[in-house]
């Protein structure tokens, strides 16, 4: 079968129908419609865009695990404690997930479902007349998927760096519609360099059709965005640097007046490169529910400890964290329920600077600015004395106490090949219990499916 088995994306179900109707007088269900008619107007082809994007901000992607899970599998035991009673998110915590954990599972599902809507939307934009809604439509599409490949490759396949992307196994990559399946759907995995060269293919396409602002959805910029972290992955740093650069420069994002600011935001921040929605009627904030305390209606699952707290400089105010009733340490970054709305970000501005001083450092030059600035920019912006020089370690320090559980831990450890501590010891972030498994109900519908080595 095909990855997640491809169960239709819930915001196409009422428009994309998976196989003929065997009924007395073969009518069409009232509740779909065939797949010739699905996406045949603009509007419908629209329609699934911005579902798409709503799909994303589910819990199992920019609702919570794609930020969660990859930072408590990379955090360090002694500064966050799983306190929880949930068995699934406590695999993370130590190191040792299982083939079933359902969190996995829904990660791998709910994203290969945005990629099947934006397969479907590539393969109707002749539907579109007017050539500048078609880029837009056809940019939208591309970096959607682009954006769900980079997080699948990432988490199931090895780090570019320290490995070898010509045979390390990836993810299926799947770039037609899925409507129907049958055997022939049965797709092994693609190569991390084969995956990568595709995501770059979208991000560029997306990058070059989408407007400069698109209101909640993806822009121009955000595509940069994202290409500059893909390009920080693979080592390629003048890349990273002018991808980065040209959002800085570009797009008329700035740093939120404190740190306090750029989180917690229901309509957004001048910060946030690229935001998810989350609102009652719409998502699911489970980073509030696991990182949030009883009293701002989370459960409390995850705490901070004194050895955390002790990461940070006394008038640090990324030292973002409060004491709850329990008197217990809890992140302040994710507090917003959706009751209230709230915003996640997915990219803020002040990554796109750490980024651009780390890869001007790197290849030894000042595309858009010094690396001093950049650093420096984001500390007074956190109450901290400037510095008068800089290294790549600094920077990546500064990157540990900015971007803490925002999802990105993981995946810098592993591209700069450092330790993650385990009850068994440090071990290289690249040691292969650092991959997600390929989730058992997938290996057992597809037999062309390889599992990772440590599973």
């Amino acid at each position: 079968m095909l990855p997640a088995r491809f169960r239709p994306a819930l915001l196409l179900s009422l428009a994309l129908v998976l196989g003929a109707c065997d009924g007395l007088l073969d009518l069409e269900p009232q509740q779909s419609i065939s797949n010739e008619r699905a996406l045949a107007t603009p509007q419908n082809v629209e329609s699934a865009i911005v579902g798409a994007y709503d799909r994303m901000s589910d819990g199992d992607l920019y609702g919570g695990q794609l930020m969660m899970g990859p930072d408590l599998l990379a955090a360090s035991n002694a500064e966050v404690v799983w306190t929880g009673t949930f068995a699934q998110p406590r695999e993370f915590w130590n190191k040792s997930l299982l083939v079933n954990n359902s969190f996995v599972e829904d990660t791998w599902e709910d994203a290969y479902d945005v990629i099947n809507v934006a397969n479907n939307v590539l393969s109707a934009l002749d539907v579109f007349g007017d050539e500048g809604a078609r880029d837009r439509a056809e940019g939208h599409a591309r970096f959607l998927r682009g954006l769900m490949y980079f997080e699948l490759v990432r988490l199931w396949g090895p780090a570019w760096t320290g490995g070898d992307p010509g045979s390390d196994l990836g993810v299926p990559l799947v770039l037609e519609p899925t409507r129907t399946v049958t055997e022939a759907d049965d797709r092994a995995r693609s190569t991390v360099g084969e995956v990568y060269a595709q995501i770059i293919t979208d991000l560029e396409a997306a990058r070059d059709r989408l407007p400069q602002n698109d209101g909640d959805l993806a822009d121009t910029y955000a595509a940069s965005a994202v290409l500059s972290r893909v390009y920080l992955s693979q080592g390629d740093y003048p890349a990273a640097a002018a991808e980065a650069s040209r959002v800085i420069e570009g797009s008329g994002h700035a740093l939120a007046p404190t740190f306090g600011d750029a989180f917690n935001q229901a309509a957004g921040s001048s910060e946030y490169v690229f935001g998810i929605p989350i609102t009652e009627q719409d998502g699911v904030n489970e980073l509030n529910t696991f990182y949030g305390a009883r009293e701002n209606s989370g459960r409390g699952d995850i705490q901070l400890t004194a050895d955390y707290a002790g990461l940070f400089a006394a008038d640090d105010a990324r030292a973002f964290f409060y004491v709850d009733d329990r008197r217990r340490r809890r992140t302040a970054k994710w507090q917003g329920t959706t009751a209230e709305g709230v915003d996640i970000p997915v990219i803020r501005l002040a990554e796109m600077l750490l980024t651009r001083a780390e890869a001007n450092l790197r290849a030894g030059t000042t595309v858009g600015a010094a690396p001093l600035a950049d650093v420096n920019a984001v500390r007074e912006r956190a109450g901290l004395d400037a510095l008068d020089a800089v290294s790549v370690d600094d920077v990546l320090r500064e990157r540990r106490l900015e971007l803490d559980f925002e999802g990105e831990l993981l995946h810098d450890l592993k591209r700069t090949q450092r330790a993650i501590p385990t009850i068994d010891g440090e071990l290289p972030a690249t040691a292969p219990r650092f991959l997600y498994p390929i989730p058992q109900r997938e290996i057992d519908a597809n037999p062309n499916l390889e599992q990772n080595a440590y599973y």
